[in-house]
């Protein structure tokens, strides 16, 4: 059962709605099923023309609003419109009477045995649902409080299904993300959009924050993508960020003005404060637009810490001007940077090392100099393109400075975070379910950049379906572990490919399959904890992605020979227990692979 609460001013005109023949002819034999008074003195009396005669009804519900003058709010009529599930049983007028009390208790605006509590009737002219129309003013003098009414009309609608044996709804936990009104998908509909802008914005903002590292290439992400941007500033302390809105193009009120959405008409987990707990820790502490959290982590492969060194440093030359500009926004974006000087001009820097960050208990660092990532990434080259700009290296696509192995070992890393971010669930399933949530909430991350990488539709729509599941009840923001900063080092490693001109089936294979696990078994966790509503959304995202999975061509025998060959995932969760051990080439034995690849040195991190 499902209970819509909406404001109006005038209480005459919905009247004549609720008894008119509706916009269709689908309301039938309208009357009164329950409300403040006697139903037959309540039932408005037919008139010899045969139309209804409101006039005494509308005096009794709008007397009292003349008690509070000035005093009463700008939209005085409420009214809630409740309806049943198609495939449940048609209640009679009784129990539709019982239904709506119980709604108008729990909201307090009629509370049990207030004989001065404010007036209201139920019309029903329909099998399945009936309107509530109510006026918030007392005969008392005193105007109702109707804060949160929409929470309350929503656990009084699970009270009445469980008193009926209704089909059970979720409860208002705000995990669902703020739908789009009526007039806004009225509007994308006239417009030929295939969606509403709110929803647009809403998955344009999902990717860019799942993505980024920071609140300032959170911001670019946006603006790269098309988006409108704008930021809200401090009244009290200057030059401060405290909020965001974001507009589609082309969206426009009347006068012309973009149509501004803030993060919080978007989902109660994407305002400016609760994006930045996944930038800057769960205290927040740092919220300047430099903070950053820094792509690191045991888990990554050698291959793979390399790739991203790369492409970051070439990312922040190509915006540097000066030598202490790039090392400071190397520092910005989360590197660990050593600079070399002269050993005959004091002060000069003649080079530079980098290393991402190391967790607690990790070995040291592992620094590369900037000669090693790339020929042209040598200070020297570098800062001979920054003083010929003409010779400056345009900027270009990330994904375009990958090659084909680091590729594959960006999808193999995050395969096996989705393999460890299972195994983390499965261990707390029972005993401690809330020691995940931190897991569920950032599959979601992962499941966008993977959407975004692939460009595969099935797993656009597992992202959108598994939405809800993945958010903790009443907006709260779980605190990070280890398995949901995995998850979130996987999002941001699928979203430096950023690009849908890689779908080689090999790369994606193990990645989709070890989703599918991920989501079942979360859909198993939000079952255990009562919350069907999002058990669904994971199940029914774990069918997408199911629909997902390639089929490796076999076209050639070579390449049947390449598609039954193992995948280094593959090979690492046999040859190690420990889904987060250190991820090398291996050899294959000859009945595995008709080509052994060559022996790699193993790593030093290797357990």
């Amino acid at each position: 059962m499902i209970g819509k609460v909406l404001r109006g001013v005038r209480v005459q005109g919905l009247l004549r709605y609720l008894y008119g023949p509706g916009t269709s002819g689908e309301h039938l034999n309208p009357h009164i099923v329950a409300g403040f008074g006697d139903l037959a003195d309540l039932e408005p009396a037919l008139r010899p023309d045969g139309h209804r005669d409101f006039r005494h009804l509308e005096g009794l519900l709008t007397q009292p609003l003349a008690l509070l003058g000035e005093r009463n709010y700008r939209k005085p009529v409420w009214h809630c419109a409740v309806r049943a599930a198609p495939e449940d049983p048609i209640l009679t007028d009784a129990q539709w009477a019982q239904a709506v009390g119980k709604i108008m208790q729990r909201t307090g605006l009629v509370p049990a045995g207030d004989v001065d509590a404010v007036r209201w009737i139920a019309v029903r002219h329909a099998a399945d649902h009936v309107h509530i129309v109510a006026t918030l003013a007392r005969p008392d003098g005193v105007r109702p409080e109707v804060w949160n009414d929409g929470y309350r009309v929503r656990d009084a609608c699970r009270a009445v299904e469980a008193r009926f044996g209704l089909r059970s709804t979720a409860p208002a936990d705000r995990t669902a993300a703020r739908r789009p009104k009526r007039g806004e998908t009225e509007k994308a509909v006239r417009r030929g959009r295939p969606v509403p802008s709110r929803t647009f914005l809403l998955h344009k903002v999902q990717t860019a924050a799942a993505g980024a590292g920071s609140e300032r290439e959170f911001f670019e992400r946006l603006q790269a993508d098309g988006v409108l941007v704008r930021r809200r500033l401090s009244q009290r302390t200057a030059g401060e960020v405290t909020g965001y809105a974001v507009a589609a193009p082309g969206d426009v009120n009347a006068a012309g003005q973009p149509v501004w959405y803030g993060g919080s008409k978007l989902a109660a987990d994407l305002t400016l404060p609760k994006l930045r707990l996944r930038w800057t820790g769960a205290d927040g502490s740092d919220h300047g637009p430099s903070a950053v959290r820094p792509l690191g982590g045991r888990h990554l492969s050698a291959r793979t810490r390399q790739a991203v060194l790369r492409t970051t440093v070439r990312r922040t030359a190509d915006k540097a001007r000066t030598t202490a500009e790039f090392l400071d926004q190397l520092q910005d974006n989360g590197l660990l940077v050593k600079v070399r000087y002269s050993q005959y001009i004091p002060g000069q820097i003649t080079g530079y090392t980098v290393a991402l960050p190391t967790e607690p208990g990790d070995e040291e660092p592992t620094w590369h100099p900037g000669s090693r990532l790339a020929d042209d990434l040598s200070l020297t080259r570098l800062q001979q393109r920054w003083a010929s700009p003409g010779a400056r290296r345009m900027p270009t696509a990330v994904d375009d400075d990958l090659t084909a192995e680091e590729r594959q070992a960006f999808y193999d890393d995050a395969a096996r975070a989705a393999s460890y971010a299972t195994a983390h669930i499965r261990r707390y399933l029972a005993t401690n379910p809330h020691a995940v949530q931190d897991a569920c909430w950032a599959a979601s991350d992962a499941l966008r950049t993977a959407a975004q990488a692939t460009g595969n539709h099935h797993l656009h729509r597992a992202a959108d379906t598994y939405d809800r599941a993945a958010r903790a009840p009443y907006g709260r923001i779980p605190q990070p572990t280890p398995a949901g900063n995995a998850l979130r080092t996987t999002a941001r490693l699928l979203a430096l490919t950023n690009s849908a001109k890689n779908r080689a089936t090999v790369s994606i294979m193990m990645l989709v399959a070890n989703l599918i696990t991920l989501l079942e078994t979360i859909a198993e966790l939000r079952r255990l904890q009562h919350r069907q509503a999002q058990a669904d959304a994971a199940r029914k995202a774990a069918e997408h992605v199911r629909e997902a999975q390639p089929t490796a061509p076999t076209n050639t025998p070579q390449q049947a020979a390449q598609a039954a060959m193992p995948t280094q995932v593959q090979l690492a969760m046999a040859a190690f227990p420990n889904p987060w051990a250190p991820l090398e080439p291996t050899t294959p034995s000859r009945s595995t692979a008709p080509t052994p690849s060559p022996p790699t040195r193993p790593s030093r991190h290797r357990r």
